[in-house]
């Protein structure tokens, strides 16, 4: 059972990784708060729930108070976060209380952000059920919700006091949900981890089979790139930028589509291939290895096309979060396993870097229609 640690000076938690952790939740929860009553609320989708309350419900003695938030990104903003605040107040929440987010990257960003805001601030635990919150979103303390203008705009620093990832909630998750998930995992192997990228590489047709050892592997890996950067940079004031790989234009890519022909997963593989354009157009980053690394984010695919322009696009980067001073970050990757933090990349260069990108995906892959993030 990997348990790593997220070590910050605000907050220090594990995470825990292992099959069947979700029947071990109320106990694992006295242990975190010794002493203290346990009275918890869940906030989850109806989905998750439909699929995993009772392995979720086995625990507890005494069932916890459901919230329920719709599934998919749209979702992902105030007026949700008010209504999830209402509901804890008439159901008598307070400074004691215990949240759980109970689901993906969305339920997860929203439940932190309510624990952060709610009475000021109250305790809360990530439980992630899909693959891209397990390696990636329900680690690190960032909480928030989109504007129409951009994603995760507004939003706080707000740990959990543990995440805890059960691999076997995986074995639902539908294969394009998997996809993206592992789309996370391969920036995590080209930013920080040559070993994890190898593995990746070298054992795609058991990963993308689901094989539960090779997906734990994955996990765990990842995970602890994650905690690792998070722990010498809690607030991105440097290295944590890097977890930014692929997402300057891949925010802007779900920001042209309304959040609702990609996953978040699938929309970084395409903005981890511009990036790498990028780089590679620099002499930063060998065309053969951007070659290689392209070749392995398609083979976790397919990856839908969507429609936009590079004009676009390159307009949305400009209200990226990232943005210092009105100029770009950009994450380039210098070999698979290292990168550096740019800002001097011109907006001829990244319309270029997209225009390539475009004419990719339109030779791989052909529009989908929307659905549900």
């Amino acid at each position: 059972m990997p348990v790593i640690p997220v070590k910050t000076p605000s907050a220090s938690y594990n995470v825990t990784i292992a099959a069947g952790l979700l029947q071990t939740l109320e106990s694992r929860l006295k242990k975190l708060n010794p002493g203290k009553p346990l009275r918890v609320f869940v906030v989850t989708s109806p989905e998750i729930w439909g699929l995993w309350h009772k392995s979720f419900l086995a625990s507890f003695k005494e069932a916890p108070t459901v919230l329920f938030l719709p599934a998919g990104e749209r979702h992902k903003r105030l007026a949700s976060v008010e209504s999830l605040a209402e509901q804890l107040s008439h159901s008598g929440a307070d400074r004691d209380s215990i949240l759980i987010a109970f689901g993906g990257g969305v339920i997860g960003d929203i439940t932190g952000f309510l624990a952060a805001i709610y009475m000021r601030g109250i305790r809360y635990v990530q439980v992630p059920t899909t693959l891209l919150a397990q390696v990636d979103s329900s680690i690190g303390g960032k909480t928030g919700v989109n504007l129409a203008t951009g994603k995760n705009l507004i939003g706080s620093f707000h740990h959990p006091q543990a995440v805890f990832a059960d691999t076997n909630v995986l074995a639902t998750l539908p294969a394009a949900q998997l996809r993206a998930g592992l789309q996370e995992s391969l920036k995590a192997g080209v930013i920080y981890d040559a070993r994890l990228f190898r593995y990746m590489e070298q054992n795609a047709e058991a990963i993308l089979a689901g094989d539960p050892a090779s997906l734990t592997r994955v996990v765990s890996a990842s995970v602890r790139v994650k905690a690792d950067v998070v722990s010498k940079d809690e607030k991105e004031s440097g290295l944590r930028m890097i977890l930014n790989f692929g997402h300057t234009i891949g925010h802007a890519i779900e920001a042209a589509t309304n959040y609702k022909q990609l996953l978040h997963g699938e929309a970084i593989a395409w903005g981890m291939i511009a990036a790498l354009n990028v780089a590679s157009a620099r002499g930063t980053f060998s065309a053969k290895e951007a070659d290689r690394v392209t070749n392995l984010i398609l083979r976790y695919g397919p990856i839908p096309a969507f429609k936009a322009t590079a004009k676009n696009l390159v307009a949305l980067t400009a209200r990226d979060k990232k943005n210092r001073s009105g100029i770009r970050s950009f994450v380039l990757p210098t070999a698979i396993g290292t990168t550096e933090i740019v800002r001097d990349v011109t907006e001829p260069e990244l319309t270029a870097a997209t225009e390539s990108m475009l004419s990719l995906m339109h030779r791989q892959t052909t529009p989908t229609k929307k659905r549900k993030s």
